[in-house]
């Protein structure tokens, strides 16, 4: 009998057979937006197909050029282009996997100055305003939806997945919010779900019966002036009607103000909404958001939220996701835990995605393990997470690795995050790290602070030593109300009601929250809900309430040296997220500070290159934040360095895991 018996059972469409319940949803990779690196593209999906997930969802395609998301980005509008994708498509077919195209239109949100929308209205989030379309430019838009979908099947595809949901073009039409209009496109609700229904029609009876249509359905929009439920319930019969397949949950417009997929956002956080919308069809319907554990999956189907669930960072973190829960080894899954650094925040950058605990996800054709031709003896000094992504890695290619570490536990730096408030998801990577340590063999050392007579005898030797507090200059720097950010985070040392915190960075910032958060079980649901104003679809358009945020258990004063925003060198798509939780928490935060001197009084500060402004933080405790220094002890000419050893100005995860495991791949 299977572990889970509702995530991996087949689903039977009729015409074609998912092999479980899981589905990789959609994730722009920057790869789908030039044609010459589909092979990329097909060997990262290969990848997951061979790990066996039910149905692959591409990254979105624009079914035209004004709905491309920036210029010259992914769009499927030629035969040519189609014929290109079959690349991907037999790919994922040779290894027995079924693979959806996604149809999305950016709308207001298309990056560029020929976007078009239901209404002129700009988007908070793009500095460029549509244009609003004309009943023939409408018409047009959704003409373009078919002959896209009618292409994704020429191309090899299995069906298409219709993005409706994320404040995207066909969301815009779907809200008040966004649509002004008064003909047959706007106005009363259902015309505005005219556009939705029409393209989904206009492609069922393009493509056929035996042909996938998945509709991204917003079942809480998360905005002012969003669809309420009768809405969202209405627009889902009429969608089933007009020949969908599959409906999918979609959750949040961009726009909104209300974390949907980072790490601090509770597991399976929105399955419930899934689950009042599931008894109005009679089509499958999956579930979305935050599900990244197999006994999380099977938890939601068994529950009956929905037929199947869907993930797609998860499958960034891990290509064998399924194979792993299908083979009774769920343990060693290296688990999504939502940090965003390397997939989300890389797209925006206009980079390609990746993923911070796999530097290999969309890069298996360029980072290759290759078994070693020639074993050698590796020391690895340091289990932080550089120095466990070299040792695994090494070992995995068939070195004899042995790991030293000064603390009595693995992770590093990791060790310290996974105590933030939000951030206990960071647990999982040390997990994950544990397991591959003792299936791979290597010998860990742990307690052990390595010396230089340690190393002796080995052919490689990597310092992956991490870093230590950099304590700053100040007079009475030495006060006992001093503390750092590891003696409070770590080690737990006394903190009183009022504190300041010297250093505005990353570190700071979660210090900061982990100060102002009130000692409760972590990821509550229902506190995170209240915290962030969401509610029940059905009792309020949106699912938006009033937030009512627990009150900080400490007065928490942010300083910061440098004028300007606390937090700008946060990542795009999680710094908003830590601004909005530290003004939630009525921390203050002091820019352009001067310090000037730490005494019984507290903490004296001036304002400005002039020291002006003097003012006294009469504070009880001081918790120092202010950057880190490598440590480099066992350094010679010889050894490689690695994550904070190499360079410790800004602690930055996603590099250490990628040196380490890009230097393993050379050895």
């Amino acid at each position: 009998m299977s572990e889970y018996p509702n995530l991996l059972a087949p689903l039977d469409l009729g015409h074609v057979t998912l092999r479980n319940r899981v589905i990789m949803g959609s994730m722009h990779t920057g790869l789908e937006d030039r044609a010459k690196e589909l092979p990329k593209l097909a060997a990262y999906f290969a990848e997951r197909a061979r790990g066996g997930v039910g149905l692959i969802v591409t990254g979105g395609y624009a079914p035209n050029r004004t709905g491309w998301l920036t210029p010259f980005s992914s769009k499927l509008t030629t035969r040519r282009e189609a014929r290109g994708h079959r690349i991907v498509t037999d790919a994922v077919h040779a290894e027995g996997g079924l693979i959806a195209l996604q149809i999305l239109h950016a709308g207001r949100y298309a990056y560029h100055p020929f976007s078009v929308s239901a209404s002129a209205l700009k988007a908070p989030i793009n500095p460029f305003k549509p244009r609003a379309l004309s009943d023939r430019g409408v018409r047009r838009q959704i003409a373009a939806y078919v002959d896209c979908a009618a292409l994704a099947r020429e191309g090899g595809y299995d069906g298409v997945e219709v993005m409706g949901s994320e404040g995207y073009f066909i969301n815009q039409f779907l809200a008040e919010r966004t649509n002004k209009r008064k003909d047959r496109w706007g106005g009363s609700a259902e015309n505005r779900r005219r556009l939705a229904v029409e393209i989904v029609r206009g492609i069922r009876e393009r493509v056929g019966p035996d042909f996938l249509i998945i509709y991204r359905l917003s079942m809480a929009d998360l905005v002012e002036g969003g669809q309420d439920w009768d809405e969202v319930v209405a627009l889902g019969k009429e969608i089933e009607a007009a020949g969908a397949s599959i409906i999918n949950t979609g959750i949040g417009w961009h726009e909104a103000r209300v974390p949907t997929i980072v790490t601090s956002v509770p597991r399976a956080a929105f399955t419930s909404i899934t689950a009042s919308f599931r008894p109005h069809v009679q089509i499958p319907v999956v579930t979305s958001n935050r599900i990244n554990l197999p006994q999380v999956g099977e938890e939601v189907l068994a529950r009956g939220d929905a037929d199947l669930i869907s993930m797609a960072r998860p499958f960034l973190a891990d290509p064998e996701w399924v194979l792993k829960a299908t083979t009774g080894r769920a343990d060693e899954i290296n688990v999504c835990i939502a940090c965003n650094q390397a997939c989300l925040d890389h797209v925006f950058a206009k980079r390609h995605a990746s993923c911070m605990v796999n530097p290999r996800a969309a890069r298996e054709t360029e980072l290759v393990l290759l078994p070693t031709r020639r074993t050698r003896r590796i020391a690895v000094v340091g289990a932080g997470p550089a120095g466990l992504s070299a040792a695994v890695t090494a070992a995995e290619r068939g070195h004899e690795v042995e790991l030293f570490e000064a603390d009595n536990e693995l992770g590093g730096q990791f060790g310290i995050a996974r105590r933030i408030p939000g951030k206990e998801e960071f647990a999982e990577t040390i997990r994950y790290y544990e397991r591959r340590l003792e299936l791979t063999g290597v010998k860990v050392h742990l307690g052990h602070r390595a010396v230089a007579t340690d190393l002796e005898g080995f052919d490689e030797i990597i310092l992956a030593t991490g870093v230590v507090p950099r304590i700053p200059s100040i007079p009475g720097i030495d006060h006992e109300k001093v503390l750092s950010y590891v003696d409070v985070v770590r080690h737990g040392r006394p903190v009183g009601k009022t504190v300041a915190v010297i250093g505005a960075g990353g570190i700071g910032v979660d210090v900061s929250e982990f100060l102002t958060t009130v000692d409760s079980p972590t990821l509550d649901l229902a506190a995170w809900k209240a915290e962030w104003g969401v509610t029940d679809p059905r009792t309020a358009p949106g699912a938006l309430t009033k937030p009512h945020p627990e009150a900080s258990p400490r007065q928490v004063y942010l300083l910061q040296r440098k004028p300007g925003k606390v937090g700008a060198g946060l990542g795009k798509t999680t710094g908003w997220v830590h601004r909005a939780a530290l003004k939630s928490k009525r921390v203050e935060q002091l820019t352009g500070v001067n310090y000037e001197r730490i005494d019984d009084e507290g903490l004296h500060l001036t304002f400005g290159p002039n020291h002006e402004n003097p003012r006294v933080l009469a504070v009880d405790t001081i918790v120092i934040c202010a950057g880190q220094e490598p440590v480099r002890d066992l350094a010679t000419p010889t050894t490689h360095l690695i994550g904070g050893a190499d360079l410790a100005t800004e602690l930055d995860a996603k590099r250490a895991i990628l040196q380490g495991t890009e230097l393993a791949a050379t050895l």
